[in-house]
């Protein structure tokens, strides 16, 4: 079996992040490199290297469509988009964004929030909150859409205008429609409630990932585990089976899909320098160390794994590290440091 593990935000790219990833020195993730073959890419985002493994014709990924499909709805109807929960700390003349994935958001709010805004907009827009993630938000519309951009992990923390991307009519239109449903979030109970216990509220949607969902995908993977629905997507159009990410790789192994290639894509570790903190992260990866990388290096070690290959998509340089049993063996190649990441 070869397993493939992705994993985006894994090594730093800030300074201060870099000094405390060197003081954690994470053994297996250490070993692994030091004793597997890396290749070194150019850098991309996590969305587009998605496009590019997946064998897409595009390099913006249709993540409406794709998470559509992955729910189960007709996605080659109507237009679609992701329509992710936001707070937007507003300012005199931008805001700050804060995603759906620094803070939390419960199942019953998300089915509140979607239901008022689907009676407000019956007839021009549908609100659906993942089947798999309550924090993933699913638009269709019926006529137009409206601007969209990056995805919200993108631009977290920036100072950002959702309404200043397009002066054209469709574009006013959506200018509009974005004002109406954030005063109607604005109003709403779940949000009195959240800012009651000192939760961030729901203020707004934004509106990424549009496009036609594409013919086909050719993904390389008997099955894909991820948590995103747009990933899912993803081993749907290809023919993958789709598996729910579970809590370590031992539980993916207690009941392992077929022989062949797979891939697991865990994207805990993934938030912007302006909104990580340094514990927290450092807490994700000693968990990504525990649950996953010491298992996985001794399923090799015991040859249930034939050969492990880790990708860091979103790094300075993109990079992949292979290892087989054999590599194992090669003690003089001694782990070290790994921020910044080098042969």
């Amino acid at each position: 079996m070869h397993l493939e593990l992705a994993v985006p935000a894994l090594i730093p790219a800030h300074e201060d992040l870099q000094e405390a990833f060197d003081r954690l020195r994470p053994p297996t993730l250490e070993l692994l490199v030091a004793r597997g073959r890396i290749e070194h890419r150019p850098h991309t985002g996590f969305e587009a290297w998605l496009a590019q493994s997946f064998g897409l014709d595009t390099a913006a990924l249709p993540a409406g469509a794709l998470s559509a499909l992955a729910d189960g709805a007709d996605a080659r109807a109507a237009q679609w988009m992701r329509a992710d929960p936001v707070h937007l700390h507003l300012l005199r003349d931008h805001a700050r964004l804060l995603p759906s994935a620094a803070f939390s958001v419960a199942r019953e709010e998300a089915d509140a929030l979607c239901g008022s805004l689907n009676a407000h907009f019956a007839g021009v827009l549908s609100v659906t909150p993942s089947a798999g993630r309550a924090d993933c938000w699913i638009a269709r519309f019926e006529n137009g859409a409206p601007p969209g951009g990056a995805a919200p992990l993108e631009v977290a923390g920036d100072d950002v205008d959702p309404r200043a991307q397009s002066d054209s009519a469709d574009a006013k239109r959506g200018h509009v429609l974005l004002n109406e449903l954030q005063m109607l979030l604005h109003a709403h109970p779940v949000n009195a409630a959240r800012e009651a216990r000192g939760e961030p509220t729901i203020n707004s949607l934004w509106f990424w990932g549009a496009g036609p969902l594409p013919a086909r995908a050719e993904g390389r993977w008997r099955s894909v585990t991820a948590d995103d629905p747009s990933i899912r997507g993803l081993a749907r159009l290809c023919g993958a089976q789709s598996l729910a990410l579970t809590a370590s790789a031992d539980s993916w192994f207690a009941s392992p899909p077929q022989d062949g290639r797979h891939l697991i894509v865990i994207d805990a570790l993934r938030l912007p320098h302006a909104l990580r903190d340094t514990e927290d992260y450092l807490a994700g990866v000693q968990a990504l160390e525990v649950r996953w990388l010491a298992p996985l290096l001794e399923a090799l070690r015991t040859q249930r794994l034939g050969m492990l290959t880790l990708h860091v998509p979103d790094a300075a340089e993109a990079l992949s590290v292979e290892t087989v049993r054999a590599d194992l063996r090669r003690f003089w190649r001694r782990p070290r440091a790994l921020a910044p990441w080098k042969d």
